[in-house]
């Protein structure tokens, strides 16, 4: 079985059911069947806190996934996203909120599996922006 907790307190515009099936898109997509993922939308400060206290960077960050799981286990994440870096690329890209919001999770949940991407120019173009794009397509029924 596949669970999706999605979390954010005082945030009223989170798409909760497009963040489930976008998440659960990547999951299915990878041949995973049971799995647990939590996303978290947090504010600037927290995700800030966090980008600090975990990857030993400053300024607030769109989104941090930590794996829990063990090789072999079953995918067990947590996913947080930042809510006001979310709304800020989607207006700089000319995307709907939404569709950012559940962009981020994808992109979460795809590190929570393993994959990675290079810095720099190349990330764009790389397999798992390829694949992230692919499953939000999907989800966004588009």
């Amino acid at each position: 079985m596949i669970t999706v907790h999605v979390n954010a307190t005082g945030a009223s515009d989170i798409p909760r059911a497009l963040v489930r099936r976008a998440v659960t898109g990547v999951l299915r997509r990878e041949g995973v069947r049971s799995a647990e993922m939590s996303v978290t939308f947090t504010s600037d400060a927290e995700i800030t806190e966090l980008h600090s206290r975990y990857l030993k960077r400053s300024g607030a960050t769109d989104v941090l996934s930590f794996a829990l799981h063990a090789r072999g286990e079953d995918p067990l994440g947590d996913i947080y996203i930042g809510h006001g870096q979310a709304l800020r690329q989607a207006a700089a890209a000319g995307a709907p909120p939404e569709e950012e919001m559940a962009r981020l999770a994808v992109h979460g949940t795809l590190h929570v599996l393993g994959y990675d991407h290079p810095e720099g120019p190349e990330r764009a173009g790389c397999e798992m922006f390829r694949l992230q794009e692919e499953v939000l397509r999907q989800a966004v029924g588009t």
